[in-house]
Protein backbone atom coordinates (compact mmCIF):
# COMPACT_ATOMS: atom_id res chain seq x y z
CA UNK A 1 0.00 0.00 0.00
CA UNK A 2 0.74 3.83 -0.79
CA UNK A 3 3.41 5.40 2.44
CA UNK A 4 1.01 7.90 3.26
CA UNK A 5 1.32 11.71 4.37
CA UNK A 6 -0.70 12.59 7.53
CA UNK A 7 -1.20 16.53 7.45
CA UNK A 8 -3.22 17.32 10.81
CA UNK A 9 -2.53 14.90 13.86
CA UNK A 10 -5.48 15.90 15.87
CA UNK A 11 -7.97 13.12 17.41
CA UNK A 12 -8.63 11.77 14.04
CA UNK A 13 -5.33 11.82 12.31
CA UNK A 14 -3.60 10.01 15.13
CA UNK A 15 -6.27 7.90 15.36
CA UNK A 16 -5.65 7.61 11.66
CA UNK A 17 -1.76 6.56 11.87
CA UNK A 18 -2.92 3.73 14.80
CA UNK A 19 -5.24 2.05 12.04
CA UNK A 20 -2.48 2.70 9.38
CA UNK A 21 0.39 1.19 12.03
CA UNK A 22 -1.99 -1.88 12.32
CA UNK A 23 -2.21 -2.85 8.55
CA UNK A 24 1.60 -2.23 8.41
CA UNK A 25 0.93 0.79 5.93
CA UNK A 26 4.11 3.60 6.32
CA UNK A 27 3.19 7.02 7.24
CA UNK A 28 4.51 10.18 8.66
CA UNK A 29 3.01 13.15 10.12
CA UNK A 30 3.15 17.31 9.76
CA UNK A 31 1.07 19.45 12.36
CA UNK A 32 2.78 22.41 14.20
CA UNK A 33 0.67 21.81 17.19
CA UNK A 34 0.58 18.31 17.91
CA UNK A 35 2.55 16.10 20.27
CA UNK A 36 3.71 13.45 17.13
CA UNK A 37 6.17 10.72 17.94
CA UNK A 38 9.71 11.59 16.56
CA UNK A 39 10.00 8.52 14.08
CA UNK A 40 6.60 9.80 12.77
CA UNK A 41 6.70 13.36 12.69
CA UNK A 42 8.18 15.70 9.65
CA UNK A 43 9.48 18.74 9.56
CA UNK A 44 8.66 20.44 6.56
CA UNK A 45 5.80 20.23 3.68
CA UNK A 46 8.60 19.02 1.67
CA UNK A 47 9.96 16.02 3.64
CA UNK A 48 6.65 14.83 4.57
CA UNK A 49 5.63 14.54 0.96
CA UNK A 50 9.39 13.50 -0.44
CA UNK A 51 8.14 9.59 -0.34
CA UNK A 52 4.55 9.74 -0.37
CA UNK A 53 2.01 8.95 -2.64
CA UNK A 54 -1.13 9.64 -0.79
CA UNK A 55 -1.91 12.34 0.81
CA UNK A 56 -4.55 12.87 3.58
CA UNK A 57 -5.22 16.03 4.93
CA UNK A 58 -7.34 16.01 8.24
CA UNK A 59 -7.70 19.33 9.41
CA UNK A 60 -10.87 21.04 10.54
CA UNK A 61 -13.05 22.09 7.49
CA UNK A 62 -12.69 25.62 7.98
CA UNK A 63 -8.88 25.34 7.45
CA UNK A 64 -8.99 22.79 5.07
CA UNK A 65 -8.18 25.76 1.91
CA UNK A 66 -5.15 27.29 3.58
CA UNK A 67 -3.73 24.36 4.45
CA UNK A 68 -4.51 23.08 0.53
CA UNK A 69 -2.92 26.30 -0.42
CA UNK A 70 0.33 25.47 1.46
CA UNK A 71 0.61 22.13 0.37
CA UNK A 72 0.49 22.90 -3.36
CA UNK A 73 3.63 23.91 -4.04
CA UNK A 74 4.95 20.80 -2.89
CA UNK A 75 2.30 18.50 -4.41
CA UNK A 76 2.89 16.56 -7.51
CA UNK A 77 0.76 14.75 -10.45
CA UNK A 78 1.94 11.56 -9.01
CA UNK A 79 0.50 11.97 -5.82
CA UNK A 80 -3.38 12.04 -3.98
CA UNK A 81 -5.07 13.93 -1.86
CA UNK A 82 -8.10 12.55 0.12
CA UNK A 83 -9.48 15.65 2.64
CA UNK A 84 -11.86 13.38 5.79
CA UNK A 85 -13.87 16.44 6.41
CA UNK A 86 -17.17 15.43 8.32
CA UNK A 87 -18.67 17.60 5.60
CA UNK A 88 -18.73 17.00 1.56
CA UNK A 89 -19.84 20.58 -0.18
CA UNK A 90 -17.05 22.76 0.86
CA UNK A 91 -14.25 20.77 1.38
CA UNK A 92 -14.76 19.37 -2.31
CA UNK A 93 -14.81 23.16 -3.20
CA UNK A 94 -12.03 23.87 -1.99
CA UNK A 95 -10.49 21.48 -2.97
CA UNK A 96 -11.23 22.39 -6.72
CA UNK A 97 -10.42 25.52 -6.73
CA UNK A 98 -6.52 24.91 -4.97
CA UNK A 99 -6.06 22.08 -6.78
CA UNK A 100 -8.00 21.34 -9.88
CA UNK A 101 -7.26 19.69 -12.35
CA UNK A 102 -3.26 19.75 -12.29
CA UNK A 103 -3.06 17.05 -8.52
CA UNK A 104 -5.44 14.26 -7.92
CA UNK A 105 -8.01 14.36 -5.05
CA UNK A 106 -10.76 13.18 -3.83
CA UNK A 107 -13.62 14.07 -0.72
CA UNK A 108 -14.06 11.12 1.62
CA UNK A 109 -15.76 10.72 4.74
CA UNK A 110 -14.55 7.81 7.18
CA UNK A 111 -18.08 7.28 9.34
CA UNK A 112 -15.66 6.00 12.49
CA UNK A 113 -13.77 8.27 14.59
CA UNK A 114 -11.26 7.96 17.19
CA UNK A 115 -13.56 6.39 19.92
CA UNK A 116 -15.02 3.58 17.60
CA UNK A 117 -11.45 2.78 16.58
CA UNK A 118 -10.31 2.22 20.17
CA UNK A 119 -13.46 0.26 20.42
CA UNK A 120 -12.77 -1.74 17.63
CA UNK A 121 -16.33 -1.43 15.89
CA UNK A 122 -17.12 -3.10 12.42
CA UNK A 123 -17.73 -2.56 10.06
CA UNK A 124 -15.69 0.48 9.41
CA UNK A 125 -17.22 2.52 6.62
CA UNK A 126 -16.34 5.18 4.35
CA UNK A 127 -18.09 7.72 1.82
CA UNK A 128 -16.31 8.69 -0.75
CA UNK A 129 -17.22 11.46 -3.41
CA UNK A 130 -15.91 10.47 -7.00
CA UNK A 131 -13.62 13.45 -8.36
CA UNK A 132 -14.99 13.82 -12.44
CA UNK A 133 -11.36 15.69 -12.58
CA UNK A 134 -9.74 12.30 -11.68
CA UNK A 135 -11.51 9.67 -12.95
CA UNK A 136 -8.90 7.55 -12.13
CA UNK A 137 -8.40 9.22 -8.22
CA UNK A 138 -11.68 7.33 -7.07
CA UNK A 139 -10.36 3.78 -7.25
CA UNK A 140 -7.11 4.93 -5.96
CA UNK A 141 -9.04 5.89 -2.94
CA UNK A 142 -11.26 2.93 -2.83
CA UNK A 143 -7.84 0.50 -3.01
CA UNK A 144 -6.80 2.59 0.03
CA UNK A 145 -9.44 2.52 2.23
CA UNK A 146 -10.04 -1.05 1.30
CA UNK A 147 -6.98 -2.13 2.22
CA UNK A 148 -7.53 -0.81 5.63
CA UNK A 149 -10.54 -2.86 6.21
CA UNK A 150 -13.35 -0.04 5.67
CA UNK A 151 -16.47 -0.49 3.20
CA UNK A 152 -16.39 2.26 0.31
CA UNK A 153 -20.03 3.96 -0.34
CA UNK A 154 -19.38 6.25 -3.37
CA UNK A 155 -22.26 9.47 -3.27
CA UNK A 156 -22.07 12.59 -4.15
CA UNK A 157 -21.18 15.62 -2.24
CA UNK A 158 -24.83 17.37 -2.10
CA UNK A 159 -26.06 14.08 -1.43
CA UNK A 160 -23.48 13.04 1.24
CA UNK A 161 -24.26 16.60 2.97
CA UNK A 162 -27.77 15.97 2.86
CA UNK A 163 -28.07 12.57 4.80
CA UNK A 164 -25.51 13.69 7.41
CA UNK A 165 -27.74 17.23 7.39
CA UNK A 166 -30.56 14.24 8.64
CA UNK A 167 -28.39 12.06 10.41
CA UNK A 168 -24.97 13.15 12.13
CA UNK A 169 -25.98 17.18 12.29
CA UNK A 170 -29.63 16.31 13.97
CA UNK A 171 -27.78 13.43 16.40
CA UNK A 172 -25.75 16.20 17.65
CA UNK A 173 -28.14 18.78 17.72
CA UNK A 174 -30.29 16.74 19.91
CA UNK A 175 -27.69 15.40 22.15
CA UNK A 176 -25.89 19.54 22.86
CA UNK A 177 -29.30 20.05 23.90
CA UNK A 178 -29.91 16.76 26.28
CA UNK A 179 -26.47 17.90 27.74
CA UNK A 180 -26.95 21.98 27.68
CA UNK A 181 -30.43 21.57 29.48
CA UNK A 182 -29.18 19.16 32.11
CA UNK A 183 -31.45 16.46 30.64
CA UNK A 184 -28.55 13.63 30.46
CA UNK A 185 -27.25 14.10 33.46
CA UNK A 186 -26.29 11.30 35.63
CA UNK A 187 -29.45 9.25 36.95
CA UNK A 188 -29.17 6.29 39.51
CA UNK A 189 -31.88 4.61 37.24
CA UNK A 190 -32.74 5.28 33.37
CA UNK A 191 -35.37 3.37 31.07
CA UNK A 192 -33.88 1.00 28.38
CA UNK A 193 -35.13 3.74 26.15
CA UNK A 194 -32.72 6.05 27.27
CA UNK A 195 -29.41 3.73 26.67
CA UNK A 196 -29.53 4.74 22.78
CA UNK A 197 -29.24 8.34 23.36
CA UNK A 198 -26.65 7.84 26.19
CA UNK A 199 -23.85 6.39 24.12
CA UNK A 200 -24.47 9.56 21.29
CA UNK A 201 -24.54 11.88 24.37
CA UNK A 202 -21.26 10.95 25.34
CA UNK A 203 -20.01 11.21 22.16
CA UNK A 204 -20.83 14.38 21.58
CA UNK A 205 -19.42 15.44 25.47
CA UNK A 206 -16.20 13.41 24.06
CA UNK A 207 -15.66 15.20 20.63
CA UNK A 208 -13.56 18.24 20.07
CA UNK A 209 -15.94 21.98 20.11
CA UNK A 210 -14.63 21.97 15.91
CA UNK A 211 -16.34 18.97 14.82
CA UNK A 212 -19.61 20.17 16.45
CA UNK A 213 -19.19 23.34 14.92
CA UNK A 214 -18.42 22.18 11.48
CA UNK A 215 -21.28 19.45 10.88
CA UNK A 216 -23.74 22.07 12.18
CA UNK A 217 -22.06 25.23 10.50
CA UNK A 218 -20.11 24.11 7.26
CA UNK A 219 -22.98 21.44 5.94
CA UNK A 220 -25.37 23.73 3.86
CA UNK A 221 -28.17 21.91 4.51
CA UNK A 222 -28.15 21.79 7.96
CA UNK A 223 -30.00 24.74 9.10
CA UNK A 224 -32.87 23.24 7.09
CA UNK A 225 -32.47 20.10 8.92
CA UNK A 226 -32.87 21.74 12.36
CA UNK A 227 -35.37 24.19 11.51
CA UNK A 228 -38.06 21.14 10.23
CA UNK A 229 -36.98 19.47 13.27
CA UNK A 230 -37.58 22.88 15.85
CA UNK A 231 -40.54 23.31 13.83
CA UNK A 232 -41.78 19.47 14.33
CA UNK A 233 -41.22 19.45 18.12
CA UNK A 234 -43.11 22.76 18.65
CA UNK A 235 -46.04 21.43 16.87
CA UNK A 236 -45.86 18.10 19.14
CA UNK A 237 -45.51 20.38 22.39
CA UNK A 238 -48.77 22.43 20.74
CA UNK A 239 -50.50 19.19 20.26
CA UNK A 240 -49.87 17.95 24.20
CA UNK A 241 -50.50 21.66 25.74
CA UNK A 242 -53.80 21.25 23.99
CA UNK A 243 -54.53 17.45 24.41
CA UNK A 244 -57.63 16.57 26.97
CA UNK A 245 -56.09 14.99 30.00
CA UNK A 246 -55.80 11.10 30.40
CA UNK A 247 -58.20 9.30 31.80
CA UNK A 248 -58.72 5.90 32.18
CA UNK A 249 -61.35 5.64 29.81
CA UNK A 250 -59.28 6.66 27.18
CA UNK A 251 -55.94 4.59 28.06
CA UNK A 252 -57.90 1.47 27.50
CA UNK A 253 -59.58 2.80 24.69
CA UNK A 254 -55.41 2.22 22.83
CA UNK A 255 -55.68 5.81 22.13
CA UNK A 256 -51.98 7.04 20.66
CA UNK A 257 -49.94 9.85 19.49
CA UNK A 258 -50.65 10.51 15.99
CA UNK A 259 -47.50 9.02 14.03
CA UNK A 260 -46.74 6.82 16.77
CA UNK A 261 -48.99 3.99 17.18
CA UNK A 262 -47.85 0.59 17.51
CA UNK A 263 -47.04 -1.65 15.25
CA UNK A 264 -48.00 -5.69 15.97
CA UNK A 265 -44.32 -6.55 16.81
CA UNK A 266 -44.04 -9.67 14.32
CA UNK A 267 -43.90 -12.70 16.55
CA UNK A 268 -40.61 -14.48 17.20
CA UNK A 269 -39.47 -17.45 18.61
CA UNK A 270 -37.12 -17.50 21.35
CA UNK A 271 -34.85 -19.44 18.54
CA UNK A 272 -34.74 -16.03 16.30
CA UNK A 273 -34.10 -14.53 19.89
CA UNK A 274 -30.84 -16.68 20.56
CA UNK A 275 -29.88 -16.78 16.67
CA UNK A 276 -29.99 -12.73 16.86
CA UNK A 277 -27.70 -12.99 20.08
CA UNK A 278 -25.63 -15.50 19.05
CA UNK A 279 -24.60 -13.00 16.40
CA UNK A 280 -23.89 -10.30 18.95
CA UNK A 281 -22.03 -12.58 20.75
CA UNK A 282 -19.90 -14.05 17.43
CA UNK A 283 -19.54 -9.86 16.70
CA UNK A 284 -18.30 -9.11 20.24
CA UNK A 285 -15.39 -11.95 20.40
CA UNK A 286 -13.85 -10.26 16.71
CA UNK A 287 -13.85 -7.11 18.00
CA UNK A 288 -12.33 -8.66 21.40
CA UNK A 289 -9.69 -10.15 19.33
CA UNK A 290 -8.88 -7.14 17.47
CA UNK A 291 -8.50 -5.27 20.97
CA UNK A 292 -6.19 -8.17 22.59
CA UNK A 293 -3.96 -7.77 19.38
CA UNK A 294 -3.38 -4.20 20.00
CA UNK A 295 -3.05 -5.16 23.66
CA UNK A 296 -0.35 -7.50 23.34
CA UNK A 297 1.92 -5.02 20.78
CA UNK A 298 1.66 -2.51 23.51
CA UNK A 299 2.27 -4.80 26.61
CA UNK A 300 5.81 -5.48 28.00
CA UNK A 301 6.38 -9.37 28.58
CA UNK A 302 5.45 -10.27 31.89
CA UNK A 303 3.57 -12.70 34.02
CA UNK A 304 1.06 -14.25 31.77
CA UNK A 305 -0.32 -16.11 34.29
CA UNK A 306 -0.71 -13.69 37.00
CA UNK A 307 -2.47 -11.83 34.62
CA UNK A 308 -5.34 -14.15 33.43
CA UNK A 309 -5.82 -15.29 36.71
CA UNK A 310 -6.61 -11.86 37.92
CA UNK A 311 -8.71 -11.48 34.77
CA UNK A 312 -10.76 -14.55 35.53
CA UNK A 313 -11.34 -13.27 39.12
CA UNK A 314 -12.86 -10.26 38.09
CA UNK A 315 -15.13 -12.20 35.20
CA UNK A 316 -15.96 -14.71 37.94
CA UNK A 317 -17.10 -12.12 40.60
CA UNK A 318 -19.24 -10.25 37.27
CA UNK A 319 -21.23 -13.76 36.92
CA UNK A 320 -21.66 -13.95 40.53
CA UNK A 321 -23.76 -10.25 40.35
CA UNK A 322 -25.86 -11.40 37.52
CA UNK A 323 -26.68 -15.12 38.85
CA UNK A 324 -24.86 -16.87 36.13
CA UNK A 325 -22.48 -20.25 37.21
CA UNK A 326 -18.97 -18.61 37.88
CA UNK A 327 -17.30 -21.75 36.63
CA UNK A 328 -19.10 -21.89 33.64
CA UNK A 329 -17.90 -18.24 32.94
CA UNK A 330 -14.60 -19.16 33.40
CA UNK A 331 -14.49 -22.08 31.26
CA UNK A 332 -16.01 -19.84 28.38
CA UNK A 333 -13.42 -17.05 29.17
CA UNK A 334 -10.63 -19.50 29.24
CA UNK A 335 -11.69 -21.29 26.14
CA UNK A 336 -11.90 -17.54 24.57
CA UNK A 337 -8.39 -16.09 25.81
CA UNK A 338 -6.68 -19.52 24.70
CA UNK A 339 -7.71 -18.42 21.27
CA UNK A 340 -6.96 -14.82 21.62
CA UNK A 341 -3.36 -16.34 22.47
CA UNK A 342 -2.81 -18.39 19.67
Amino acid sequence: MSHVALVGYGRFGRALGTLLEAVGVEHRALDPVADIPEPLRAHSVGELLEEAELVVVAVPVPQMRDVLRSLRPHLRPEHLVLDVGSVKVKPVEALTEVLGAQVPWVGTHPLFGPLSLAMAERPMRVVLCPNPLHPEAAPRARRFYEGLGCEVIEQTPEGHDQVMARTHALTFFVAKGMVDSGAAADVPFAPASFKALSRTIETVRADAGHLFNAIQQENPFATQARGQLLTALQDIHRDLEAAPPVTQASEAAGLAAPGLEPEAPAPREPREHIDALDRELVELLARRAELARRQRRAQEKGNEPARTETLLAVRRAWARELGVDAQEVEAVFRVVLGSSLR
